[in-house]
This record gives C-alpha cells, structure tokens and sequence, in this order.
C-alpha cells in the first residue's frame, strides 16, 4: 500500500514515480479516496519538478485505466479523432469533421467546454437550437455508423481521474505543466476509442505553450505517448498569435463554419482545417497520400458534401439543421458595437489570449466550470496582423446583450497594437510532428 505524503516527498525531491505509484495516484483521484489537498500537493510537486518520458507515459496509462476505454469497433471502420489544444476563433471541428466524414472517414469525437479565453467545441455545438451533445456510448457509435460523423461530450467513466486532476490544476495554477497537459489529453483520446489521432497543437499568444519550442516539446511528447499505446498519432503545430477564424463566440462560430462549407468564406480557417483534415483522410486510409486528400477535401468543400455532412450531423444531435441554410436562426444578439482605431497605422501584433477573454467577458465563456453561457455573444474581428487601418477605421465589432461591453472594448483596444510600419504576419503552420521526427516550415 502506497502513501501519498511518500509519493509527494519522492517527486518534491525531483525523484521518478513508477508505474505502481502513478497507478495508485490516479486511482486515488478517480475515486476520490485521496484529499484534493494531497492531490493539489503532488501536481504542483509535478509542475516545478517535471517528469521524465517515461513516466508520462505511466500517468496517461494510469489515468485511462482508471474508467472505461471506449469500444468503437462496431461504427464500420477504423474512427480517427481530431484534437486542438484549445484557442480563440478555433473552430476547425466544425470544418474539417463534416468534410473528412464526406470523404468517408468515420470521425468520432468527444470534445470539451471552453474555459477561460479558450472556446469549447460542446458550447458552440450546445448554441444550435435543439442540439444535444450528452448522447450515449451506443448512440454516439451508431451515428458514426451511419453518418460517418459524431461530436459528443466525454462520458464520466472516461479518464475519470482527469477530470478530477484538471478541475485541481485549473485552481492551483498547474495547467501550464507539459507532463500534465500531455497526460491529460492523451488519456481522454486514448481511452475515447479512436483507431488514430491527429492532434493541433497551438502556439503563440492564444495557446498553452507561448513559444514555439515548447509547442514542438509538447507535440512530440503526446506522439510519443500515442506511439506508446499503439495509437498512430501526429501533430500539426498551428499558430494562435492572433484568433484562427474571423468569429469568436459560440453561435458566431457556428456560423463561419457554416460559411465556409457553403464556400462564402475563406481564411485561416479554412486553411488549418484542410491541413488536418488531409492528415486525417491518409491516417484514416482514404487517401494514400496527402495531394490526393487534399483534392479530396476541396471537392467535398465545392460540391456542398461536407455542409452536407454537418446537417446531418445535426439533426442526427436533435438540433435545428435550417440552420445551415439560414444562420439567422442561431441566437442573435441585442447590439452590435464597434471598436475603432484611436490612430492610424498597421496591425503589428495581437495578444490573442486578450481577446478570448474580451468575448469570455460578453458572456460567451467560463471563469469557472459553473458559469452560464450566453450562446449570441462574442465579437468579429475586421483586421488581421499586417493590416492597414485609419484612425476610426472598425478593428472589430462586439455582439454583446446585457453585460461586459466596456470590459471587452478594454481588453480588445489593450490586445490590438498598431505601429507605424507594416509587420510580418505570423506563419500559420509551423511544424509537423511524426513518431519518426519534426518537420519544420
């Protein structure tokens, strides 16, 4: 029997837990037959100590032991996941989930709330009228069997040791630990099913880790541990130094994604979701290599498969599927305001964070887990980095109801700098992380 002041004295002094520790740490946590103070104590043990490569590999195999794995065999072929480390204007599920289920993949996807600056793909699913993300395990495997396409929340007896750890570290200031972030991503996918995995991993002002070579460390950590659990697994390392799509905010999201599909929109958007997406097709094997798959998409994308695809989605999730032909019919807001340019001059950075949270502020995300949200608000976004605007000229407009203008005008002003000469836009894909090594761009 093991004790949890010895595991926290081990790792306090820098030492490795094994297996066995790990097993018993998680348990603990699943069960709740360990104090959350001794829990707490532990991670933040983790986060100033670290963890070696092995045993971050031994807490995700510990934290998926501790529920159910998920049996997918019975949705008519190998189901591949698709998983973003979390951003602002991130609405690549949406896009890419319905044009790779048009190519014939099965896409089967358990996915989170927002939290923070981050957005949550269940709230954007949530913000369609009628829409329910809480399906059962039969139901959710019966709907990739016959749509090819499913996005649900993540059922309680998955990686129920991660649950109670993130709710812990999101408190005690031990998110932004990469033994941790790792585990904890890996475990849900892994215990999720999914024959492979394609994961997007941000970088920049939006994202967990900030700087590039940290994004790198953390891809190639969580494909090592996909490697390790006999799930193929590769990274795409995106950047977030200014919001991925124009629209943030749940309905608003939910919208350019629909504008996309319908071809009326284009952008970063689109363009990070056609990358994963040519990833997904060849992990998938509907595509031998990624020229074919990317023709595959773009096919899917102008024949109007893939809006296609998310109406069925939609309506197979008992949500309103006219709302592909008619995005009027998602929540409105009250008012439209917009935030102008105090001075004439070029986009030359943005804290992306800044904005998630001026949208958080409107009521479209969460300080905490209990918080209500409020499905029509958020802001659109009229510049990018590299843009010229003139004095007064509209750097976004904020679609806001009861609460939090003045706040998110604040924030969005304090987040956009304008400089007197143009700046390089940021690259947008910065890396390819396979078992087999980093490819940079």
């Amino acid at each position: 029997m093991f004790n949890m002041v010895d595991l926290i004295e081990k790792k306090k002094r820098g030492q490795a837990l094994s297996r066995q520790e790990l097993d018993f740490f998680a348990l603990g946590a699943a069960r709740r037959t360990i104090p959350d103070y001794q829990l707490a104590a532990l991670l933040m043990a983790i986060w100033f100590r670290g963890m070696t490569a092995e045993e971050t590999r031994d807490l995700t195999l510990a934290m998926v032991a501790s529920g159910e794995v998920a049996d997918l065999s019975a949705a008519g072929g190998l189901c591949v996941d698709k998983h973003s480390t979390g951003g602002v204007g991130d609405t690549t599920t949406l896009v890419v989930g319905p044009l790779c289920a048009a190519c014939g993949l099965k896409v089967a996807k358990m996915s989170g709330r927002g939290l923070g600056h981050t957005g949550g793909t269940l709230d954007k699913i949530e913000s369609i009228p009628g829409a329910r993300i809480d399906l059962s395990m039969e139901r959710f495997v019966a709907q990739v069997r016959e749509i090819g396409l499913a996005v649900i929340g993540q059922t309680g007896d998955l990686a129920p040791a991660d649950k109670a750890l993130y709710a812990l570290r999101d408190v005690t200031g031990t998110v932004d630990c990469l033994p941790l972030v790792v585990s904890s991503i890996m475990s849900k996918k892994i215990a999720s099913g999914a024959g492979a995995i394609v994961l997007d991993v941000k970088t920049g002002s939006g994202a967990i880790m900030r700087d590039l070579e940290s994004s790198i460390e953390l891809a190639k950590a969580m494909v090592d541990v996909g490697r390790l659990a006999g799930k193929p697994t590769l990274a795409l390392v995106t950047g977030m130094d200014q919001p991925l799509g124009t629209h943030v905010g749940n309905a608003l999201e939910v919208k350019e994604a629909i504008d996309i599909l319908a071809g009326r929109a284009k952008g970063r958007l689109l363009e990070v979701s056609l990358r994963l997406g040519t990833l997904m097709l060849v992990a998938g094997g509907r595509a031998a290599e990624e020229r074919q798959a990317r023709a595959l998409l773009e096919e899917a994308l102008a024949s109007g498969a893939g809006l296609e695809k998310l109406r069925q989605m939609i309506a197979a999730q008992g949500g309103d599927a006219c709302v592909c032909d008619d995005t009027r019919l998602l929540p409105q807001a009250a008012r439209k305001i917009p935030v102008r340019a105090e001075r004439a001059g070029y986009v030359a950075a943005m804290n992306t964070a800044q904005i998630g949270l001026a949208s958080q502020r409107l009521g479209a995300g969460r300080l905490s887990k209990e918080d209500a949200i409020d499905p029509a608000v958020g802001l659109v976004m009229d510049v990018s980095i590299g843009d010229r605007v003139e004095k007064g000229g509209v750097l976004a407009t904020l679609y806001a109801n009861e609460k939090g203008v003045e706040e998110a005008e604040a924030l969005l002003r304090g987040a956009i700098a304008i400089a007197g000469e143009p700046g390089d836009a940021p690259r947008l894909i910065d890396a390819l992380v396979r078992p087999e090594g980093v490819e940079r761009f």
